[in-house]
């Protein structure tokens, strides 16, 4: 069997060589591999600052910094896991149906052949395409969402596919399981109370950042496992889940929101459930000039890996 894992800095300076996500072999391949990293630069589902199609890149130029052993986790991913760098799925800006229909083509395969994956965004909007093919083979998916915004609007100048509406046509299309989904760390004004119930009113589980302060994050931790279960989850994680000041590069700041350490300690926590899929959606480099955004970014996905190597050791 052949294994894919990156290349070694004491061999090969980390800024040499072509930029993959921590170094990996970009490579397009389902064999032998326990996950794929994916890129999705499409940014036209965005509806205040664009510039997210970036996304991708900005991630994997920092990415390599990122060293394999997980202190926290106590795992090795290179140890445990066989992964590659994908490269992009097609998309076509300013397409946002057709791009859908690339994606759920693209990807299918990939989850078909029992492989994980995890796209990096692009505006949260690429969700759908992704739990298109998730839903495909592994049914409706309980769906655990980090999110400044609900992203459950009905349409947004009367169109029905954008970053706010991704979970409202998730949900109408099946593609997730709703009964056993939570939604965390919406904040910010809103335009009525109503905005703070729609989601509900869908059947999502919904703890805001206020809500959050309160309870305590480890309260919120266990209610997000105790609602998931022993169901097939999938991660999507909005960079503006993360306070401005840590997380700058975005489109649709809120202020208020958590901090670096406390978004890496939560998603460590969430080892134990059965993920099928992860994303990292909205960061956009050109607000971000030191490149913590991105940097950020990068260390939630070695989480999401992380969680993959725990999962393969059990």
């Amino acid at each position: 069997m052949k294994k894919y894992i990156p290349l070694d800095s004491l061999k090969t300076p980390r800024f040499a060589e072509i930029k993959t996500f921590m170094r990996l072999p970009n490579v397009k391949t389902t064999q032998d591999i326990d996950y794929a990293v994916i890129g999705v630069p499409f940014d036209t589902g965005t509806t205040y600052r664009p510039g997210a199609r970036f996304g991708p890149a900005a991630i994997r130029d920092i990415s390599s910094l990122i060293k394999p052993y997980n202190v926290p986790q106590k795992v090795n991913v290179v140890e445990e896991l066989s992964g590659v760098d994908y490269g992009d799925v097609p998309v076509i800006p300013g397409f946002i149906e057709e791009t859908y229909e690339q994606m759920e083509q693209g990807l299918t395969p990939i989850v078909e052949a029992g492989v994980i994956p995890i796209c990096l965004g692009g505006d949260h909007s690429i969700t759908l395409g992704e739990l298109r093919a998730i839903a495909k083979v592994h049914g409706p998916v309980a769906l655990v969402h980090f999110d400044s915004h609900f992203d459950t609007i009905d349409s947004y100048f009367g169109k029905k596919y954008n970053h706010g509406t991704v979970f409202k046509r998730a949900l109408e299309e099946g593609l997730i399981d709703v009964e056993h989904s939570i939604q965390v760390g919406m904040r910010g004004t809103f335009y009525s109370e109503d905005d703070l119930t729609d989601s509900s009113k869908l059947g999502f589980k919904v703890i805001t950042s206020f809500e959050m302060r309160e309870l305590g994050l480890s309260e919120v931790v266990r209610q997000i496992l105790e609602r998931v279960g022993d169901k097939k989850a999938f991660l999507t994680f909005d960079i503006d889940f993360v306070d401005p000041a840590f997380a700058p590069g975005t489109g649709t700041i809120e202020v208020g929101g958590f901090s670096s350490a406390e978004s890496l300690g939560m998603v460590r926590k969430l080892k134990d459930l059965n993920f099928v899929g992860y994303d990292l959606v909205e960061v956009l480099p050109a607000y971000d000039p030191s490149q913590i955004t991105a940097f950020l970014a990068a260390n939630l996905v070695f989480e999401f890996i992380s969680i993959i190597a725990l999962s393969k050791k059990k």
